[in-house]
Protein backbone atom coordinates (compact mmCIF):
# COMPACT_ATOMS: atom_id res chain seq x y z
CA UNK A 1 0.00 0.00 0.00
CA UNK A 2 1.70 3.36 -0.96
CA UNK A 3 1.78 6.03 2.14
CA UNK A 4 1.44 9.60 1.86
CA UNK A 5 4.66 11.49 1.02
CA UNK A 6 2.56 14.65 2.73
CA UNK A 7 0.54 14.23 6.15
CA UNK A 8 -1.47 17.25 7.51
CA UNK A 9 -3.52 16.35 10.88
CA UNK A 10 -5.34 19.30 12.73
CA UNK A 11 -3.51 22.17 11.11
CA UNK A 12 -4.28 25.53 13.02
CA UNK A 13 -2.73 28.75 11.92
CA UNK A 14 -3.88 32.07 13.92
CA UNK A 15 -3.05 35.42 13.74
CA UNK A 16 -4.14 37.88 16.67
CA UNK A 17 -5.19 41.16 14.94
CA UNK A 18 -5.34 44.46 16.74
CA UNK A 19 -9.25 45.45 16.06
CA UNK A 20 -9.52 48.19 18.17
CA UNK A 21 -9.64 51.94 17.68
CA UNK A 22 -7.48 54.56 18.65
CA UNK A 23 -6.09 54.76 22.02
CA UNK A 24 -7.83 51.29 22.76
CA UNK A 25 -6.68 47.77 21.77
CA UNK A 26 -8.96 44.95 21.50
CA UNK A 27 -7.40 41.72 20.07
CA UNK A 28 -8.94 39.87 18.80
CA UNK A 29 -7.76 35.94 16.63
CA UNK A 30 -8.68 34.88 13.01
CA UNK A 31 -8.20 31.40 12.20
CA UNK A 32 -7.12 31.74 9.02
CA UNK A 33 -6.45 27.80 9.26
CA UNK A 34 -8.54 25.72 11.73
CA UNK A 35 -8.15 22.20 11.97
CA UNK A 36 -7.53 20.85 8.74
CA UNK A 37 -6.05 17.36 7.76
CA UNK A 38 -5.39 15.69 4.12
CA UNK A 39 -2.67 13.66 2.90
CA UNK A 40 -0.91 14.18 -0.28
CA UNK A 41 -0.25 10.96 -2.40
CA UNK A 42 3.18 10.32 -4.54
CA UNK A 43 2.78 11.87 -8.23
CA UNK A 44 -0.60 12.91 -6.81
CA UNK A 45 -2.55 16.28 -7.47
CA UNK A 46 -4.70 17.89 -4.92
CA UNK A 47 -6.59 20.75 -5.83
CA UNK A 48 -7.57 23.38 -3.17
CA UNK A 49 -10.66 25.48 -3.77
CA UNK A 50 -12.74 27.91 -2.54
CA UNK A 51 -13.59 31.50 -2.15
CA UNK A 52 -10.67 34.19 -1.49
CA UNK A 53 -10.24 34.89 2.44
CA UNK A 54 -10.82 30.50 2.89
CA UNK A 55 -7.40 30.11 4.02
CA UNK A 56 -5.95 28.46 1.09
CA UNK A 57 -2.79 30.46 0.27
CA UNK A 58 -2.54 30.18 4.56
CA UNK A 59 -2.18 27.11 4.43
CA UNK A 60 -0.12 26.49 1.75
CA UNK A 61 2.93 28.74 3.30
CA UNK A 62 2.24 26.79 6.22
CA UNK A 63 3.23 23.58 4.84
CA UNK A 64 6.71 25.38 3.45
CA UNK A 65 7.31 27.05 7.01
CA UNK A 66 7.02 30.77 6.21
CA UNK A 67 3.79 31.22 8.67
CA UNK A 68 4.13 29.39 12.03
CA UNK A 69 1.28 27.25 13.11
CA UNK A 70 -0.41 27.05 16.23
CA UNK A 71 -1.57 23.30 16.22
CA UNK A 72 -1.36 19.93 14.98
CA UNK A 73 0.80 18.46 12.95
CA UNK A 74 2.71 18.53 9.26
CA UNK A 75 4.33 14.67 8.74
CA UNK A 76 6.86 15.19 5.50
CA UNK A 77 8.19 11.59 4.61
CA UNK A 78 7.48 10.80 8.29
CA UNK A 79 9.08 14.16 9.82
CA UNK A 80 7.32 16.51 11.78
CA UNK A 81 7.91 19.75 10.13
CA UNK A 82 5.98 21.66 12.84
CA UNK A 83 8.06 23.49 15.44
CA UNK A 84 11.28 22.70 13.10
CA UNK A 85 14.15 25.75 13.29
CA UNK A 86 14.67 27.66 10.52
CA UNK A 87 18.26 26.09 9.20
CA UNK A 88 16.44 22.72 9.55
CA UNK A 89 13.03 23.96 7.64
CA UNK A 90 15.50 25.69 5.05
CA UNK A 91 17.07 22.31 4.23
CA UNK A 92 13.62 20.87 3.58
CA UNK A 93 12.33 23.34 1.38
CA UNK A 94 14.60 21.60 -1.27
CA UNK A 95 12.34 19.20 -1.63
CA UNK A 96 8.81 20.89 -1.06
CA UNK A 97 8.78 24.30 -3.34
CA UNK A 98 6.47 26.64 -4.42
CA UNK A 99 5.06 28.46 -7.85
CA UNK A 100 3.33 31.67 -6.99
CA UNK A 101 0.49 33.46 -8.43
CA UNK A 102 2.03 36.72 -10.07
CA UNK A 103 5.00 35.32 -12.43
CA UNK A 104 5.93 39.09 -12.60
CA UNK A 105 6.30 40.00 -8.95
CA UNK A 106 7.87 36.79 -8.15
CA UNK A 107 10.85 37.87 -10.02
CA UNK A 108 13.86 39.74 -9.32
CA UNK A 109 13.83 41.95 -12.24
CA UNK A 110 17.35 43.43 -11.31
CA UNK A 111 18.57 39.57 -12.50
CA UNK A 112 18.64 37.52 -15.24
CA UNK A 113 16.75 34.52 -16.14
CA UNK A 114 19.94 32.54 -15.38
CA UNK A 115 20.66 34.13 -12.57
CA UNK A 116 17.01 33.71 -11.19
CA UNK A 117 16.69 29.73 -12.01
CA UNK A 118 20.11 29.34 -10.55
CA UNK A 119 19.56 31.01 -7.23
CA UNK A 120 18.18 27.47 -5.38
CA UNK A 121 21.17 25.25 -6.54
CA UNK A 122 23.48 27.77 -5.50
CA UNK A 123 21.47 27.62 -2.72
CA UNK A 124 21.05 23.96 -1.81
CA UNK A 125 24.29 22.79 -3.76
CA UNK A 126 27.18 24.87 -2.99
CA UNK A 127 29.80 22.81 -4.63
CA UNK A 128 27.93 22.91 -7.86
CA UNK A 129 30.45 24.49 -10.38
CA UNK A 130 29.60 27.38 -13.22
CA UNK A 131 29.36 24.80 -16.08
CA UNK A 132 27.39 22.55 -14.07
CA UNK A 133 25.11 25.09 -12.87
CA UNK A 134 24.49 26.51 -16.72
CA UNK A 135 23.68 22.83 -18.32
CA UNK A 136 21.35 22.77 -15.42
CA UNK A 137 19.73 25.87 -16.04
CA UNK A 138 19.52 25.81 -19.75
CA UNK A 139 18.17 22.05 -19.50
CA UNK A 140 15.70 23.35 -16.96
CA UNK A 141 14.67 26.05 -19.09
CA UNK A 142 14.10 23.65 -22.48
CA UNK A 143 12.05 21.62 -20.28
CA UNK A 144 9.62 23.89 -19.32
CA UNK A 145 9.50 25.31 -22.98
CA UNK A 146 12.13 28.46 -22.80
CA UNK A 147 15.07 28.88 -25.22
CA UNK A 148 18.23 28.08 -23.63
CA UNK A 149 19.77 31.29 -25.55
CA UNK A 150 17.23 33.26 -23.48
CA UNK A 151 19.43 32.77 -20.10
CA UNK A 152 20.97 36.42 -20.42
CA UNK A 153 17.75 38.36 -20.75
CA UNK A 154 15.90 39.90 -17.83
CA UNK A 155 12.09 39.25 -16.59
CA UNK A 156 10.57 42.13 -18.20
CA UNK A 157 11.32 40.97 -21.84
CA UNK A 158 9.28 38.00 -20.96
CA UNK A 159 5.61 37.66 -21.59
CA UNK A 160 3.33 36.91 -18.82
CA UNK A 161 2.64 33.34 -19.37
CA UNK A 162 7.04 32.59 -20.11
CA UNK A 163 7.30 34.36 -16.48
CA UNK A 164 5.44 31.93 -15.30
CA UNK A 165 7.39 29.38 -17.06
CA UNK A 166 10.74 30.82 -15.19
CA UNK A 167 8.88 30.70 -12.10
CA UNK A 168 8.15 26.70 -13.00
CA UNK A 169 11.89 26.33 -14.07
CA UNK A 170 13.07 27.76 -10.54
CA UNK A 171 10.98 25.62 -8.61
CA UNK A 172 11.53 22.76 -10.50
CA UNK A 173 15.61 23.32 -10.86
CA UNK A 174 16.58 21.57 -7.33
CA UNK A 175 14.44 18.11 -8.22
CA UNK A 176 11.98 18.69 -5.23
CA UNK A 177 9.28 15.84 -4.84
CA UNK A 178 6.10 18.09 -3.75
CA UNK A 179 5.73 21.37 -5.44
CA UNK A 180 2.70 23.67 -4.48
CA UNK A 181 1.21 25.68 -6.44
CA UNK A 182 -0.65 29.02 -5.34
CA UNK A 183 -2.71 30.17 -7.99
CA UNK A 184 -0.25 29.67 -10.60
CA UNK A 185 -2.78 30.78 -13.84
CA UNK A 186 -5.01 33.27 -12.55
CA UNK A 187 -2.93 36.31 -13.68
CA UNK A 188 -2.87 34.92 -16.64
CA UNK A 189 -4.89 34.65 -20.11
CA UNK A 190 -6.96 32.02 -20.44
CA UNK A 191 -5.33 30.81 -23.70
CA UNK A 192 -1.80 31.43 -21.50
CA UNK A 193 -3.78 29.35 -18.32
CA UNK A 194 -4.26 25.64 -20.52
CA UNK A 195 -0.58 25.85 -21.64
CA UNK A 196 0.53 26.65 -17.96
CA UNK A 197 -2.11 23.77 -17.01
CA UNK A 198 -0.83 20.93 -19.58
CA UNK A 199 2.78 21.99 -18.82
CA UNK A 200 2.20 21.21 -15.48
CA UNK A 201 0.74 18.21 -16.09
CA UNK A 202 3.47 16.72 -18.52
CA UNK A 203 6.17 17.76 -15.76
CA UNK A 204 4.69 15.85 -13.15
CA UNK A 205 4.40 12.85 -15.28
CA UNK A 206 7.93 13.11 -16.60
CA UNK A 207 9.17 13.94 -12.75
CA UNK A 208 7.15 12.39 -10.63
CA UNK A 209 5.78 14.88 -9.04
CA UNK A 210 3.37 15.41 -6.04
CA UNK A 211 1.49 18.58 -6.57
CA UNK A 212 -1.18 20.80 -4.50
CA UNK A 213 -3.01 22.88 -6.70
CA UNK A 214 -4.90 25.97 -5.64
CA UNK A 215 -7.26 28.20 -7.76
CA UNK A 216 -10.57 29.81 -7.88
CA UNK A 217 -11.29 28.24 -10.82
CA UNK A 218 -13.38 25.24 -11.23
CA UNK A 219 -12.48 23.79 -14.39
CA UNK A 220 -8.99 24.41 -13.76
CA UNK A 221 -8.98 22.44 -10.86
CA UNK A 222 -10.97 19.73 -12.20
CA UNK A 223 -8.84 19.25 -15.06
CA UNK A 224 -5.58 19.18 -13.37
CA UNK A 225 -6.82 17.62 -10.10
CA UNK A 226 -7.17 13.38 -8.85
CA UNK A 227 -8.52 14.51 -5.61
CA UNK A 228 -10.14 17.77 -4.71
CA UNK A 229 -10.27 19.87 -1.45
CA UNK A 230 -13.18 22.49 -0.92
CA UNK A 231 -12.43 25.17 2.01
CA UNK A 232 -14.14 27.94 3.39
CA UNK A 233 -13.74 30.21 6.18
CA UNK A 234 -10.12 28.26 7.45
CA UNK A 235 -12.74 24.91 7.61
CA UNK A 236 -12.43 21.71 5.77
CA UNK A 237 -15.99 21.41 4.17
CA UNK A 238 -15.06 18.60 1.67
CA UNK A 239 -12.75 16.41 0.09
CA UNK A 240 -13.07 14.00 -2.47
CA UNK A 241 -12.00 12.53 -5.76
CA UNK A 242 -12.33 14.82 -8.79
CA UNK A 243 -15.00 12.82 -10.50
CA UNK A 244 -17.28 12.02 -7.22
CA UNK A 245 -16.73 15.63 -6.47
CA UNK A 246 -17.79 17.48 -9.48
CA UNK A 247 -20.85 15.14 -10.35
CA UNK A 248 -21.84 14.08 -6.69
CA UNK A 249 -21.15 16.84 -4.60
CA UNK A 250 -22.55 16.15 0.11
CA UNK A 251 -21.33 19.58 0.60
CA UNK A 252 -23.76 23.08 -0.38
CA UNK A 253 -21.05 24.82 -0.58
CA UNK A 254 -19.41 22.84 -3.19
CA UNK A 255 -22.59 22.15 -4.87
CA UNK A 256 -23.26 26.10 -5.15
CA UNK A 257 -19.38 26.60 -6.26
CA UNK A 258 -20.02 24.36 -8.98
CA UNK A 259 -22.63 25.50 -10.27
CA UNK A 260 -21.21 29.15 -10.35
CA UNK A 261 -19.15 28.13 -12.99
CA UNK A 262 -21.06 29.19 -16.57
CA UNK A 263 -21.73 25.97 -19.08
CA UNK A 264 -19.84 27.25 -22.55
CA UNK A 265 -23.27 26.45 -23.92
CA UNK A 266 -25.56 29.50 -24.15
CA UNK A 267 -28.87 27.08 -24.38
CA UNK A 268 -27.61 25.10 -21.62
CA UNK A 269 -26.78 28.08 -19.23
CA UNK A 270 -30.09 30.02 -20.01
CA UNK A 271 -31.88 26.33 -19.19
CA UNK A 272 -30.30 25.10 -16.52
CA UNK A 273 -31.55 26.32 -12.25
CA UNK A 274 -29.10 27.63 -10.44
CA UNK A 275 -28.70 28.57 -6.40
CA UNK A 276 -27.01 31.92 -5.76
CA UNK A 277 -25.24 32.20 -2.71
CA UNK A 278 -26.75 35.42 -0.79
CA UNK A 279 -24.24 37.63 0.77
CA UNK A 280 -20.96 37.99 1.01
CA UNK A 281 -18.34 35.58 2.89
CA UNK A 282 -18.54 36.97 6.94
CA UNK A 283 -15.42 37.81 7.96
CA UNK A 284 -12.64 35.58 9.64
CA UNK A 285 -12.45 38.14 12.69
CA UNK A 286 -16.29 37.23 13.47
CA UNK A 287 -17.59 33.88 12.14
CA UNK A 288 -21.15 32.59 12.28
CA UNK A 289 -21.33 29.61 15.45
CA UNK A 290 -21.73 26.75 14.79
CA UNK A 291 -21.24 25.56 11.13
CA UNK A 292 -19.35 28.29 9.43
CA UNK A 293 -21.30 28.29 6.51
CA UNK A 294 -25.18 28.01 7.59
CA UNK A 295 -25.46 31.90 7.31
CA UNK A 296 -25.18 31.55 3.45
CA UNK A 297 -26.66 28.03 3.23
CA UNK A 298 -30.00 27.23 1.12
CA UNK A 299 -30.03 24.35 3.25
CA UNK A 300 -29.53 25.52 6.82
CA UNK A 301 -31.20 24.48 10.09
CA UNK A 302 -31.52 25.52 13.19
CA UNK A 303 -28.97 21.99 14.12
CA UNK A 304 -26.52 24.04 11.95
CA UNK A 305 -26.09 27.42 14.10
CA UNK A 306 -25.65 25.31 17.40
CA UNK A 307 -23.40 22.49 16.51
CA UNK A 308 -19.83 22.52 14.82
CA UNK A 309 -20.01 19.54 11.96
CA UNK A 310 -17.36 16.59 12.27
CA UNK A 311 -15.50 15.98 9.30
CA UNK A 312 -17.31 12.56 8.34
CA UNK A 313 -15.45 9.79 6.40
CA UNK A 314 -17.57 8.15 4.08
CA UNK A 315 -17.46 4.63 2.62
CA UNK A 316 -15.74 5.68 -0.96
CA UNK A 317 -12.92 7.74 1.46
CA UNK A 318 -14.42 11.15 1.05
CA UNK A 319 -14.56 13.22 3.72
CA UNK A 320 -17.37 15.84 4.23
CA UNK A 321 -18.15 18.29 7.25
CA UNK A 322 -21.95 18.51 7.13
CA UNK A 323 -25.11 17.34 9.17
CA UNK A 324 -27.17 16.73 6.48
CA UNK A 325 -25.19 16.07 3.73
CA UNK A 326 -26.88 12.59 3.42
CA UNK A 327 -29.98 14.43 2.45
CA UNK A 328 -28.24 16.83 0.10
CA UNK A 329 -27.08 13.94 -2.04
CA UNK A 330 -30.54 12.49 -2.27
CA UNK A 331 -31.19 15.95 -4.18
CA UNK A 332 -29.39 14.36 -7.31
CA UNK A 333 -26.13 15.02 -9.20
CA UNK A 334 -24.64 18.23 -9.83
CA UNK A 335 -26.25 20.03 -12.89
CA UNK A 336 -22.70 19.55 -15.00
CA UNK A 337 -21.54 16.87 -16.78
CA UNK A 338 -17.59 15.75 -16.84
CA UNK A 339 -17.45 17.97 -20.13
CA UNK A 340 -19.51 20.87 -19.57
CA UNK A 341 -18.15 24.10 -18.00
CA UNK A 342 -14.63 23.00 -18.86
CA UNK A 343 -12.35 26.14 -19.69
CA UNK A 344 -8.95 24.56 -20.04
CA UNK A 345 -7.97 22.94 -23.50
CA UNK A 346 -6.66 19.56 -23.72
CA UNK A 347 -2.57 19.11 -24.08
CA UNK A 348 -3.58 18.08 -27.85
CA UNK A 349 -5.26 21.45 -28.90
CA UNK A 350 -2.69 24.00 -27.42
CA UNK A 351 -0.49 25.71 -29.58
CA UNK A 352 3.04 26.55 -28.10
CA UNK A 353 2.34 30.17 -29.24
CA UNK A 354 4.03 31.39 -25.39
CA UNK A 355 7.30 29.51 -25.47
CA UNK A 356 9.91 30.36 -27.52
CA UNK A 357 9.09 34.55 -28.18
CA UNK A 358 7.89 37.21 -26.29
CA UNK A 359 3.33 38.23 -26.78
CA UNK A 360 2.94 41.29 -28.27
CA UNK A 361 1.67 43.86 -25.95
Amino acid sequence: MRQPVLKVRDLSVHFRVDAGRLFRHDYRTVRAVDGVSFDVMPAETLGIVGESGCGKSTLARALLGLVSAQGGSISWLGEELVGLGEETMRGKRREIQMIFQDPSGSLDPRMTVGEIVAEPLKTFYPSMSRLQIRERVQGMMQMVGLLPDQINRYPHEFSGGQCQRIGIARALVVNPRLVVCDEPVSALDVSIQAQIVNLLKDLQKKLQLSLIFIAHDLSVVRHVSDRVMVMYLGKLMELADRDSIYLSPRHPYTRALIESVPIPDPVLERERARRVLDGDIPSPLDPPPGCVFHSRCPHARDACQAEVPAVETLEDGAQVACLFHRELAAHGPAVQSPDQGSGVADSSSVSETDSSSPEPR
